[in-house]
């Protein structure tokens, strides 16, 4: 089943997908079914994770709603108020093969709930901050509490995945969050320096990297529009990508190319933090280039380009953002 959010007559409506031009509003099953649905999909997914029934009840009465256009909509984004959203950096065997050393490990960021933006809703960016580009991935929605799970078991603790857009500003990082310090001898640590390459025995630089403005700012994580629970998707790590500017392909790859499985990203991510019910997890871009743009979604400079970037991904669907230029941002 597909969910998604919606803002309709000031509210926040969950909706569910029939066909690819009607959905269907989910309070209509409370009153066709006898089913407490919640009022948005976070309170839904709690109510289903004690309820294993729930969403075959909801697909034998689906037929009976009555159905809306989706064209009509003016979409939010799927969940508002994760506790937390947690991206996989360099997660792509092609990114890593320029990496000074492989971690061994998945690099992980946050990202605040301020950032989500819905499905057609504008990426607002100043063209000042340079290097702005769009970032097409897969991202998880998790279930239920999770905690030093193994990969094994990882996808049980996932409730479905939706199409992640993670606008990142590498002006903004390197201009304004990041900054380079020598440290004297004595408190230069080894593992300090297992990540780059030194130049010379006596270079203790150490370069400090933040993705609080770069990731961060607000618009820069459209997600949606739907959220595909986990039992339509046979195995994640199978599927293709594809992103667009105004129709022309910019990037063209597929999930099998990340560096870490999405299973095993869960399992270590549980081993440092609680994952709560709701809480998102995006697995990183794929990012192979076309001939127009050979350089992939970094061929894409958002403050130098019009029009509305689109990411496919396949049983997932599709979410596009238009562009917006405006001075000091949103």
């Amino acid at each position: 089943m597909k969910f998604g959010t919606i803002s309709e007559k000031g509210k926040n409506q969950i909706v569910i997908k029939i066909d690819e031009e009607h959905a269907c509003r989910l309070t209509e099953f409370k009153k066709l079914a006898n089913i407490e649905c919640g009022q948005s999909i976070l309170e839904l997914i709690k109510i289903i994770g004690n309820k294993k029934d729930f969403l075959l009840k909801l697909k034998k009465t689906l037929h009976h709603a009555n159905k809306i256009k989706i064209s009509d909509f003016d979409w939010l984004p799927p969940i508002q108020n994760p506790s937390k959203i947690l991206g996989v950096a360099f997660n792509n065997i092609e990114l890593m093969k320029k990496a000074h050393r492989d971690p061994g490990v998945p690099n992980f960021f946050l990202k605040p709930p301020s950032s989500l933006q819905g499905h057609n809703k504008p990426i607002i960016v100043d063209p000042n901050w340079g290097a702005v580009i769009p970032e097409p991935e897969i991202c998880a929605v998790i279930s239920k509490k999770a905690k030093h799970v193994s990969p094994e078991n990882a996808l049980n603790y996932v409730f479905g995945f939706l199409i992640h857009n993670d606008v990142t500003s590498h002006g903004l990082k390197f201009q304004k969050d990041s900054i380079a310090i020598t440290y004297d001898s004595d408190l230069a640590r080894p593992e300090f320096y297992t990540w780059r390459n030194l130049n010379g025995p006596n270079d203790t630089d150490a370069f400090y990297v933040y993705h609080t403005r770069s990731k961060g700012t607000d618009t820069f994580g459209p997600m949606g529009p739907w959220i595909t629970t986990a039992d339509e998707i046979e195995n994640p790590n199978k599927l293709s990508v594809t992103g667009s500017l105004n129709g022309d392909l910019f990037t063209k790859d597929h999930t099998s190319n990340y560096r870490f499985t999405i299973e095993e990203c869960i399992s270590e991510a549980s081993s440092y933090f609680t994952l709560e019910p709701g809480d998102l997890i995006s697995f990183g871009t794929t990012g192979k280039g076309t001939d127009k743009f050979p350089r992939g979604h970094k061929s894409l400079l958002i403050g130098e380009q019009k029009g509305v970037i689109s990411i496919s991904i396949e049983k997932l669907g599709q979410l596009s953002n238009p562009i917006k230029h405006q001075k000091g941002g949103a």
